[in-house]
């Protein structure tokens, strides 16, 4: 950091909604305009933080200690520059900002780790306090050029109940151990009182202590790393390079995906349904989506002349009661537009292109977002509660490509799956106290191409958990793990299946949901029909059966019962009854639709016979004209029957649904 900006930080003092000083140096070139850089250094740059970073998070899935981060894989590795522009593309990652803001890098050492979980000081990159993140600086020459982060989802930090996300939380006070940053490792000597602090507030203090130590070496190997790529190039041509790695993503997006919106105005919203506090209802998420191709420059801003698109989220609801905020307002949105921006992949020519791009800083300067006053879900006022953030901030990405999909005559996916925390505690054969949770996925949507895909997880490289692994572990068994028939929604395009697991208790036990879309289903779109929505029964086709609300924390289950969980089938996308027989036919024979959902949803007459199963094509040529004849006007989007339920008003759609 020069000592300009020095200066400025300490005298000048700005603050940032949380009422931090954030006068620290970030988001510039490295290097001046037009620098010139050899095309093969960059290749050899790019290919090395990419390997750096896989390294990263290999390192920490072998060493770890905890299921959701060894196991589930429910963490994320990142490359900055000095000016905290994260370089690497392979998936999302925290935020540089709140370490720079408190620690000058000038006043950084080789060895120190930094530390921070803290919702409301971590510039928006951290959502909920079990996001335990660490920052390593890399040195050249005495001087700090770039940084290796990390950050993943811990097992308990604290707070009212096993796995610190209750769902009734009212205050980010009941969701365990916020900690700003603070350097845990000085000049590699770690911080025994403050992993003293952490682990006593911990039920499981033994993995945390072990997850966090292996977050930390990792990043230690990673910088060393990178501090090998500049003693062997010279820190002058690796910035260069990492200029002309952002400055290709720039001008990829402008050139391959925002030429493809054409320039108007766009609003949609979708709703997240439940906040754990509150009955449930619609909580408004809003885009009011512009593009422009001839914006000026904004030099202030970083934001180049030529096309950029203008996210403004007015409209969006007031701040929860419960724990569905997020803190998306900071650095300008830095992580949100990293965050959603995959999205506009979709717009690429094919989707092997859509695969090869990308998602760094470059996209910055071509998004710009604009954000309402204090106190909505996506500028909650601290203390306001945060663990469910996911509820919020994974529907924005539906949001987005819904919003997008109005402007290219539907050219974009149907929704997606959405996270959720599944799990079940209590004592093992032991008596010992155990938690096991883990992240179960969803179907995709259909595409204007394709089908959805199956059980897909959100969360890049996450999984669920192997059953050999959880049955040794745990004291139940896994009865059941497949596919949930006929929850992909119904269309040209059929949405992918989420799962069906089914567990038995060997003793009795507590379970926890964290999840939404249980009353609201993943949308279709241009004709396709939502998918099925998330849905947990206790003691199926017992004396005891009963559904269990998608957010609880403690709902008992005695010995023997099962545990039937079913996750959201993602939306469809074109008219269902344009769907081709053999293709109905092949997700009879596979299993993934029924013979009753087949006739309901695709207008498909089955037979069952010694060969299997066909299609009465003469009998469904007759049931699809019927079901067509029988059709009134839809919309655009289709949200299935429970967004009429909570509308209160019998619609089934709302005014920006149309086209």
């Amino acid at each position: 950091m020069s000592t300009t900006v020095e200066k400025a930080y300490v005298t000048a003092r700005p603050v940032n909604p949380a009422g931090l000083p954030t006068a620290y140096e970030h988001g510039g070139r490295l290097t001046a305009e037009g620098t010139t850089v050899d095309p093969i250094l960059v290749e050899i740059v790019q290919g090395t933080l990419a390997s750096v970073e896989m390294e990263v998070e290999t390192a920490i899935g072998r060493t770890s200690r905890s299921p959701m981060i060894r196991d589930a894989h429910d963490f994320r590795a990142g490359i900055h520059d000095r000016q905290l522009r994260k370089l690497t593309g392979r998936s999302y990652s925290a935020l540089v900002h709140p370490v720079a803001r408190d620690f000058p890098l000038a006043e950084m050492a080789e060895g120190d780790v930094f530390f921070h979980n803290d919702v409301y000081e971590s510039e928006g990159g951290i959502g909920h306090l079990p996001d335990l993140c660490v920052t390593v600086p890399v040195f050249h020459d005495g001087e700090v050029v770039a940084f290796v982060q990390a950050f993943g989802h811990h097992d308990d930090i604290g707070g009212g109940c096993p796995g610190s996300m209750p769902s009734g939380a009212t205050s980010v006070y009941e969701e365990g151990l916020a900690v700003p940053p603070i350097k845990l490792w000085d000049k590699g000597v770690p911080n025994k009182a403050a992993l003293r602090i952490m682990t006593r507030n911990s039920r499981m203090p033994d993995s945390l202590a072990a997850d966090l130590d292996a977050e930390c070496s990792a990043c230690l190997m990673g910088a060393r790393r990178l501090s090998e790529l500049f003693a062997r190039y010279g820190r002058d041509h690796i910035e260069a390079a990492f200029d002309a790695i952002l400055d290709a993503t720039t001008e990829t997006y402008r050139r391959e995906i925002l030429a493809k919106i054409p320039d108007g105005t766009y609003v949609w919203e979708d709703y997240a349904e439940h906040d754990g506090v509150d009955a449930p209802m619609l909580h408004t998420q809003r885009i009011t989506l512009t593009k422009v191709s001839d914006a000026l420059a904004d030099p202030e801003n970083g934001r180049p002349a030529g096309p950029r698109l203008i996210i403004d989220f007015t409209g969006t609801a007031p701040q929860a009661k419960g724990p569905i905020n997020h803190c998306g307002d900071y650095v300008g949105g830095n992580f949100l537009k990293k965050w959603l921006a995959p999205i506009l992949r979709n717009l690429a020519d094919t989707p092997e292109r859509m695969a090869e791009l990308d998602v760094n800083e470059g996209i910055v300067p071509l998004i710009e977002m604009r954000f309402p006053e204090k106190g909505t879900l996506l500028t909650p006022i601290h203390p306001g509660p945060t663990n469910a953030r996911t509820f919020v901030i994974l529907r924005l990405l539906g949001v987005l490509a819904g919003v997008v999909a109005k402007a290219v005559d539907g050219r974009m996916p149907a929704d997606q799956e959405t996270i959720r925390y599944t799990g079940v505690y209590g004592h093992d054969r032991d008596g010992n106290d155990y938690l096991m949770r883990e992240v179960l996925g969803g179907g995709s949507g259909g595409r204007y191409y394709a089908d959805g895909e199956d059980t897909i997880h959100v969360v890049p490289d996450s999984r669920n958990l192997p059953t050999e692994f959880t049955e040794g572990r745990f004291p139940f068994l896994v009865e059941r793990l497949g596919l949930a028939v006929d929850s992909g929604g119904a269309g040209r395009y059929r949405g992918g299946l989420g799962y069906e697991k089914h567990i038995r208790m060997l003793k009795d036990a507590h379970f926890m949901s964290i999840a939404d879309r249980s009353i609201l289903a993943c949308w279709g779109l241009k004709g396709g029909k939502a998918g099925a929505p998330f849905h947990v029964t206790i003691d199926p086709g017992g004396p005891e059966e009963r559904d269990v609300d998608a957010l609880a924390d403690a709902e008992p289950i005695r010995a023997g019962q099962v545990v039937r969980i079913r996750t959201t089938g993602g939306g469809g996308w074109g008219d269902p009854l344009d769907r081709p027989y053999e293709e109905v036919e092949r997700d009879l024979r596979w299993g993934k639709v029924s013979v009753d959902g087949a006739r309901t949803a695709y207008g498909a007459v089955a037979r069952l016979d010694g060969d299997g199963v066909h299609i009465d094509a003469a009998a469904s040529d007759a049931l699809r004209a019927e079901i067509r004849s029988a059709r009134g006007e839809e919309p655009f989007f289709d949200r299935g029957p429970g967004y009429a339920r909570l509308a209160g008003d019998g619609t089934n759609a709302n005014e920006f649904d149309w086209i």
